[in-house]
């Protein structure tokens, strides 16, 4: 059974969605302004000397966490803990320009032997890059006790 509105009872309540909607529509056309405000210059703020944390994108931290976790047993909370330790250690020691930087130069000097493999391998940018990344996954080894 269906309860129908008496006609008064529907036009209070469209009276009432009228009233909230123009209150709404009132107040968020009220609040832009066409003359423009003060601004304040800001400060500069000085880049921090020592690596950030937090600037790996997500993508590539669970891309790091999944292929850590496929290369130690597979998915479980041990694996995904000490893996996602292991990333946060990383960025701890390379930003992530250098962390990719050397990640790019390991994929590309990979199974490239004599000529074609020396503009990746040989450059001492690269090893340089390659060997920082080399030592802070080992050190990120032995913190988050990720066994090989």
């Amino acid at each position: 059974m269906f309860l129908l509105l008496k006609d008064e009872e529907l036009f209070m309540r469209n009276k009432y969605f009228a009233i909230v909607l123009g209150g709404f529509l009132g107040f968020t056309l009220s609040s832009c302004s066409t003359v423009p405000e003060k601004t304040v210059e800001a400060t500069p703020i000085e880049t921090p000397t020592t690596t950030v944390a937090n600037d790996y994108p997500t993508r590539d931290r669970v891309e790091y966490v999944l292929n850590c976790v496929a290369q130690h047993g597979g998915l479980n909370y041990i694996n995904q803990y000490a893996c996602g330790c292991k990333i946060d250690k990383i960025a701890e020691k390379l930003s992530f320009s250098d962390y990719e930087s050397a990640k790019t130069f390991t994929y590309l000097s990979k199974g490239q032997t004599g000529d074609a493999g020396a503009v990746f391998r040989d450059p001492a940018q690269s090893k340089d890059l390659r060997t920082r990344l080399k030592e802070a996954e080992a050190s990120a080894e032995k913190s988050c006790f990720i066994k090989p």
